[in-house]
């Protein structure tokens, strides 16, 4: 049976897709869900996560090219890069929900009339560290970085939709200068 898959983003999905099987143009009109840049990455990015600790905003999201929830799952799985399928996450309109961002986001497909979902579910490190980092920790860290990793965590930060306005970001454009540079689908 064929099935309309939404795939979820807020961060460098939307202006950097790479081979990701979706259509060409992200809705505004997302879940909302706790969205924050509390992820530090292993090439020293901070990046956004969902993060039960921080206020919800309103997502972005596409409709998959497939229509098979395996291979929609598979296309994330590469795009992002990341070894464990668990951070690939999934949820259809019938499934039994566990928490409340599933909640949020299987009423949002009710909503919607999508079938599934697909998001990226990763923590605040790639390594051991599971805290979540404060806001001076952030600025802190990209005070610290040198040249290109500096130049990359700019970018991944000012390439991020307009509509992802989170408390973080918000002190990062004051500490930085930071803005975003476009919309979503420019």
């Amino acid at each position: 049976m064929k099935q309309k898959i939404a795939c979820i983003g807020w961060g460098s999905l939307i202006w950097r897709p790479e081979r990701l099987k979706i259509q060409n143009y992200w809705f505004e009109d997302g879940p909302i869900l706790p969205i924050e840049f509390t992820r530090i990455s292993s090439d020293n990015r901070v990046t956004l996560i969902i993060d039960e600790e921080a206020k919800p905003i309103r997502t972005l999201w596409t409709l998959m090219t497939c229509d098979d929830l395996t291979e929609a799952k598979e296309s994330l799985i590469k795009r992002e890069g990341v070894k464990k399928d668990s951070l690939i996450h999934s949820l259809t309109q019938n499934d039994n929900v566990t928490d409340e961002i599933q909640e949020d986001i299987q009423n949002w497909l009710k909503e919607k009339k999508i079938d599934c979902a697909i998001w990226t579910g990763l923590s605040y490190s790639d390594k051991t560290n599971k805290e979540r980092p404060s806001i001076e920790k952030i600025i802190s860290h990209l005070n610290e970085i040198e040249h290109n990793e500096r130049k990359l965590a700019k970018e991944f930060i000012r390439k991020a939709p307009r509509q992802i306005d989170t408390e973080y970001r918000r002190q990062i454009e004051k500490e930085f200068g930071w803005n975003p540079l476009n919309s979503s689908n420019e």
